[in-house]
Order: structure tokens, then C-alpha cells, then sequence
């Protein structure tokens, strides 16, 4: 009993483990081979070639002659369950083996009845497990969360931004907004303004582990400060140089991120279409996905290139649910939005195993972990991300997980990882990225102000969003110079102290 026990612990255990250890078995066992470049608007040949719950059950191989000869022993059906290789995804096969060499003829057939209860109980079977989640379509509401208000019921106004300040000082009064700006409600609003970015809030909270993403564009609007003025940098008012607009926030159904997505993916879409550049403020991670179909739908599948700043990888996949905020650039990449030869990722250290660096390395995408900075230094780091940010791709998208950083700098996020990047190595990468390629998105996810007890967290999302705005300015000026800083604040030019004064 107590070894029936022992495998039901087991079993368990794997079963609730969402990778199929045959498919990372195998995985492990390939050869480093590159797979040619995929076209633009093609799916990549190999993406699926270690997804876990996609993979073909594989037999098993070598199996020990003393395990094949207890295996003799057992009804047929049962043999060849084991044999096939399926029931690796409850047990890996070494466990298996161990606990079968310690078993009585009978204690053998009870593991391997207890493995078949097991795997049936985690397949899905018609009939007997929900495959979709019902919606009442005789709801009167269906659709009022995301009906627009017809133009008809608003006062009339020429089109343009909105100023919701009640003084000539400035935005410090009247209704908070992102970066203190007017407001925009349409895009005809975007185009008698010649917006050139707009800020969308965009509260989705669904698909995240730990709820309050949905408070980040509130808490970022709320604070303001870290958004306005000169950067020291680089001298450059980005609110001077733009014309930034609230665009308010998308409508979310906070019980469903498949509906809302579709949502945001329309909105951000609405504002890429008038040469505008989006600025999304999540909300969780699962807007990758919207933001970044949206930015292909206006600019080409398989022609914008995305920098993924986060502590994880998100290349989640073979998941129930299809999308959450580990499962975006899978879910891009499989609808070839974006190819893998595309994607950089940068700041990665959570404890993820060797099978999805190696399946990310066959298709092409490119890594930055925590360990080649540790290796390399940042500085080389962050100049070879900007260099691969320049190349493939006319587009850039860039999206930034505050997860990425240090704790010490960002308690406030769900999903927190030690050993991350500083604000002074963050802000520098975010505005060269922003400043020296054709920048056409940026979003900020994962703030979840509740979780930081000072507004430490929500500065520093608001100082990032600052710096991508300078950076955008810059571009908007003409300043072409790698990694531009200003001599006038860097230098106070009383003595030629670096010896390259001129």
C-alpha cells in the first residue's frame, strides 16, 4: 500500500506539470540545427517541433530486459499502454522503472492501473469535459460593454485633442492623464491634432496569475509625476516636440481575455492607421498578442520586429487555455504576425529548462538572458540588442514587461524575479530603442500598484513610458547619433578633465 502510495504521489505530481517529458526528452537529444529564415506571413516550419501537448506520443526506447519481462506478465492492453510511450507524460520512465523493480507481479499491474487512471483523468474526453464556456446570447448586454457611443449623443466640437486641464498652468489640475496630455477620443481626433503618439490604458487582468494589472493605466495616470519636462540625457521635452494624447482606455470583459483582446487588437489598430504610434499601458501581459497583430495588420505580417523586454519568456504553448501572459509570442508567431527571426527578448532568468531555450535557438529567435549579461557586460549587451533591432524588419515594436527589472526597483508586479535589470540600465536601452530605429508601438505591462506599498513601482513605469517618448522625439528631430547624450548636461566644461574637451 504504501508503494501504490508513493506512485500516486508521483503520477500526480506529473500530471499536474504542463510539459510532456517524452516531447523534452527528445528535445534534448536533437542536434543544434538552424532552420532556414521564414517568409514574411509564413509560419515557421518548425514551430510546433517541441510543443508540449502538440507532440506526437513517441515509444519508448531501451527499455531495461527486466522491465520488459515484468511487462510480459501483464494483460496486453496494459503492456502495450506502457510501451506506447503515453504513459511518460504521467511517469517519467526511470521513476517508473525504479518503483517496477521493487514491485511484486501484482504492485506492477496496480502502478500501471494507477497510471492509466491518471492519464485518462488528464485527457480530455468528449462528453465528459467542457470543451468551450457557454455565453448567454439572449443577454440584452452582450455587446454594451464595447458598443461606442454614437457620435449623435456628443455635443458638437471640431474634431482634435481635448484639454482637460482648467488652468492655463498646466496639467497639474483637472482630470489626470497620461503624461498630463489633452485627450483624443477618435481618430479623427488623431488627425486634425497630427498626433503623433497616443497613449491607450488598457486594464486587462484576466490572463494574469496575480490580479491588479488591471489598475496600472490608473495608477500611471493618477501619479503623473516622471512624464514631464526635460530629459537630463539628452535635453530633449519630448512634450514639447509631440503632440501626445490620452487616448482613454479600451473596454475589457474582465471575465474574458479572448473577447477583450479582440477589443484592444481593433483600438490599437484604429490609432496605428493614422500614422500615430500607440502607447499601451497594461493590464497584463497577454496584450502582447492584440498590440502586436494589431501593428501587423497596419504595417504586414511578418514585417515589424518586436524587442520583449520581461524576466520570462512567454513562448508558453499546448496550454488549455490558448492565450494568457505566458503564452503571447507562441500564439504571434503561430498566426505569423511576427517570425521567430524577429523576436529579441531581452532580461530572461526565470527558472525555465533547457528544452525551450534550445526549441527558441531552432527557429531563429533571439535571447538575452540574465547569464549572457553576466557574461558579457551590459553595455555589450544592450549594443548588440540595438543592432539586432536594426536588422530583418523595417518596423520595431517594443514591449516592456516591468517584471524585467529588480525587485528593488519593481516590487509592484505579479510575477516578480530577482536579479533583474536597474532603472539606469533599463532607461538608456528603452530611449536608443525608441530614438534609433522606425519605432511603431511600445507598450508597458504587468504594473500592479497594489503590490508596492510607495509609488516606487509606478514611477518607474511612468519614467520608462518617458523615456520611449524621448526617444521617439529624438527621432522626430532628426538626431541620427548612436546612443546621443547631451554635452551641455553631461559636461559642465570648467576643466577638460576627460581630456576631450575641444
Amino acid at each position: 500500500m504504501m508503494k501504490l502510495k508513493t506512485l500516486l504521489l508521483a503520477t500526480s505530481w506529473a500530471a499536474l506539470s504542463s510539459f510532456s517529458v517524452q516531447a523534452l526528452q527528445e528535445t534534448a537529444e536533437k542536434e543544434e540545427v538552424q532552420s532556414p529564415p521564414s517568409l514574411p506571413g509564413e509560419v515557421h516550419s518548425k514551430i510546433d517541433s517541441a510543443t508540449p501537448g502538440l507532440m506526437p506520443v513517441k515509444p519508448l526506447k531501451d527499455v531495461p530486459e527486466d522491465i520488459l519481462a515484468l511487462l510480459d506478465a501483464l494483460p496486453e492492453a496494459k503492456r502495450e499502454f506502457v510501451l506506447s510511450g503515453k504513459g511518460a507524460s504521467v511517469l517519467k520512465p526511470d521513476l517508473m522503472y525504479e518503483l517496477m523493480r521493487k514491485a511484486s507481479t501484482q504492485e506492477v499491474e496496480q502502478y500501471v492501473d494507477t497510471m492509466l487512471t491518471v492519464y485518462d483523468q488528464v485527457q480530455y474526453k468528449q462528453g465528459r469535459d467542457t470543451d468551450q464556456i457557454t455565453l448567454n446570447t439572449d443577454s440584452e448586454n452582450y455587446n454594451t460593454w464595447r458598443v461606442k457611443r454614437p457620435k449623435e449623443l456628443d455635443p458638437e466640437r471640431e474634431a482634435g485633442p481635448i484639454s482637460l486641464g482648467r488652468y492655463l498652468g498646466g496639467g497639474r489640475s483637472g482630470i489626470p492623464t497620461f503624461a498630463r496630455s489633452p485627450v483624443a477620443l477618435s481618430p479623427e481626433d488623431l488627425v486634425a491634432g497630427e498626433v503623433d503618439v497616443a497613449i491607450l490604458g488598457a486594464p486587462l487582468d484576466m490572463g494574469s496569475g496575480w490580479r491588479d494589472a488591471i489598475h496600472g493605466p490608473r495608477a500611471m495616470r493618477m501619479l503623473g509625476r516622471g512624464t514631464g519636462g526635460a530629459d537630463v540625457s539628452t535635453m530633449i521635452d519630448p512634450g514639447k516636440v509631440l503632440n501626445i494624447v490620452d487616448y482613454g482606455d479600451a473596454a475589457i470583459d474582465q471575465l474574458s481575455t479572448e473577447r477583450s483582446v479582440q477589443e484592444v487588437r481593433d483600438r490599437v489598430r484604429e490609432i496605428a492607421e493614422t500614422g500615430a504610434i500607440p502607447f499601451i499601458i497594461g493590464g497584463d501581459h497577454s496584450l502582447e498578442y492584440p498590440n502586436v497583430a494589431a501593428i501587423a495588420d497596419v504595417y504586414g505580417k511578418g514585417k515589424v520586429g518586436v524587442v520583449h523586454f520581461d524576466a520570462h519568456l512567454d513562448t508558453g504553448r499546448g496550454r488549455v487555455h490558448l492565450l494568457d501572459h505566458g503564452q503571447p509570442i507562441y500564439r504571434l508567431m503561430k498566426e505569423a504576425h511576427v517570425r521567430p527571426e524577429d523576436y529579441i527578448q531581452v532580461g530572461l532568468r526565470a527558472h525555465y529548462s533547457k528544452s525551450y531555450y534550445e526549441w527558441e535557438r531552432e527557429i531563429g529567435m533571439h535571447y538575452h538572458t540574465m547569464a549572457e549579461v553576466e557574461r558579457r557586460g551590459w553595455d555589450a549587451v544592450m549594443e548588440r540588442v540595438l543592432q539586432e533591432a536594426t536588422e530583418n524588419t523595417e518596423f520595431l515594436y517594443v514591449s516592456f514587461d516591468v517584471d524585467v527589472l529588480d525587485p528593488a526597483f519593481q516590487p509592484g508586479t505579479g510575477t516578480p524575479v530577482s536579479g533583474g535589470l536597474t532603472m539606469r540600465e533599463a532607461i538608456p536601452i528603452v530611449r536608443r530603442l525608441c530614438a534609433e530605429t522606425n519605432l511603431v508601438g511600445f507598450d508597458i505591462v504587468e504594473l500592479a500598484p497594489a503590490l508596492d506599498t510607495t509609488y516606487v513601482s509606478t514611477l518607474n513605469a511612468n519614467s520608462l513610458m518617458f523615456a520611449c517618448l524621448t526617444g521617439v522625439a529624438m527621432h522626430k528631430k532628426g538626431i541620427t547619433q548612436k546612443g546621443f547624450i547631451s554635452e551641455l548636461s553631461s559636461e559642465h566644461g570648467q576643466t577638460d578633465y576627460y581630456g576631450d574637451k575641444k
